[in-house]
């Protein structure tokens, strides 16, 4: 058998059998070895430079107002909660909610039969006691007789005139006692003390209820309101007397000018956000319930940029933008601090100035340094008095 011997050419390994290598020439061996190598190692392909184009905005001037938006809903701005001056058992209600009372309507009834007892008991009362003073007024004056005669002494007309004086006192106080029981007869009708619409019935026929129990709420025509509910961190930027704009969501082309007029003195217990009312000028299409949107523009404690919602990413726990280095036209990631979310993107209140460049959309495709395509019009975001951030499509 020929024994097999190799060859080594830098990375590559020739076996040729001994016969082989004895009838070929040297020059002839080195060449198939060297064709042999070159077959067994591949060329590395140059690999393409990625460059991506992307959507940017330039950062404008720093806003120095931002604009606080709450909702709530239309009131009256004066309900009343009505309820019986006296206590008894509800057996009759006359309205329905949302029905419209005039002043002076009955609402609703209670059992009067006690009531009516009392005014008989103090009119009995009453007439004995006018009885009684008939018959005083009698002996004081015989007891003035006798005395103008010399017949009585000056103790009898004392003590005539002073039980006289004591029945009439009794009189007087049989006569408001009649008169006291009287009204609580016409308490028994709860009446509407002014035009409104009935929002809230608390109580139906049969139930019994106390006096002073609210039973209805009446709804005052006239000035109607939004009442909001502010958080501390914003309750300074609502004092009395501001103005403010209100829309609907009932009707998107409805907007009406409204004034702050009552600011709570204290936060609510559980919510811990403050009471605004907003008063608004009359207008037939706001309706009570409706859902009102409040807006107001307060003056900015730091100098805040927009930018779009779509702009900001998240690294490392942290809130980022991919901003663009023109002089290399590379990405880079920055921190920023957020202020507040608004309706047209994001309020930033460090991180970023006037001029810079930031990706606005696309930011999960960025890495460090990633080359960017960048056409040569950049839009500015928007500035303060608009806040709006526009973006543009640069290729």
């Amino acid at each position: 058998m020929p024994v097999d011997d190799h060859l080594q050419f830098g990375s590559a390994k020739v076996s040729l059998s001994s016969s082989i290598i004895r009838k070929l020439p040297v020059a002839g061996l080195i060449v198939a070895a060297l064709a042999l190598a070159a077959c067994s190692q591949e060329k590395a392909a140059p690999v393409a430079e990625i460059i991506r184009p992307v959507k940017v905005v330039e950062i404008g001037e720093a806003q120095t107002t931002r604009q606080l938006d709450y909702s709530g809903s239309v009131r009256a701005r004066v309900e009343m909660n009505l309820g019986f001056r006296v206590a008894g058992k509800v057996t009759e209600r006359l309205v329905d909610i949302g029905q419209h009372v005039n002043a002076g309507d009955v609402l609703a009834r209670i059992d009067p039969t006690d009531y009516a007892l009392s005014v008989k008991s103090a009119q009995a009362s009453l007439d004995a006691a006018e009885r009684q003073v008939e018959i005083v007024d009698i002996a004081k004056k015989r007891a003035e007789q006798l005395y103008a005669k010399n017949f009585a002494p000056k103790s009898q007309l004392d003590q005539a005139t002073l039980t006289y004086d004591q029945a009439v006192a009794t009189r007087d106080a049989a006569r408001s006692t009649l008169a006291q029981a009287q009204n609580q007869v016409q308490y028994a009708d709860l009446k509407a003390t002014k035009d409104g619409i009935v929002t809230t019935v608390a109580a139906d026929v049969g139930q019994v209820v106390a006096a002073g129990t609210p039973v209805m709420t009446v709804a005052v025509d006239g000035e109607k309101e939004v009442l909001i509910a502010v958080p501390e961190m914003d309750i300074a930027g609502f004092r009395p007397g501001k103005e403010v704009k209100a829309s609907f969501w009932s009707d998107d082309a409805l907007t009406l000018a409204g004034k702050v007029r009552e600011v709570a003195g204290s936060a609510d217990a559980q919510s811990r956000t403050f009471a605004v009312r907003v008063s608004l000028p009359s207008d037939p299409r706001v309706l009570l319930g409706m859902t009102a949107n409040v807006a107001a523009t307060v003056d900015s404690k730091a100098q805040l940029v927009s930018v779009p919602l779509t702009a900001m990413a998240q690294k490392d726990g942290k809130q980022i933008v991919w901003t663009v280095d023109r002089a290399s036209d590379t990405v880079h990631p920055r921190a920023i601090k957020v202020a507040n979310f608004t309706a047209d993107g994001v309020a930033v209140a460090d991180g970023l100035k006037q001029g810079d460049v930031v990706v606005a959309a696309g930011t999960q495709f960025m890495t460090e340094n990633l080359k960017v395509k960048l056409s040569s019009d950049v839009e500015q975001s928007a500035s303060a008095e608009d806040d709006v951030a526009t973006t543009s499509s640069l290729h």
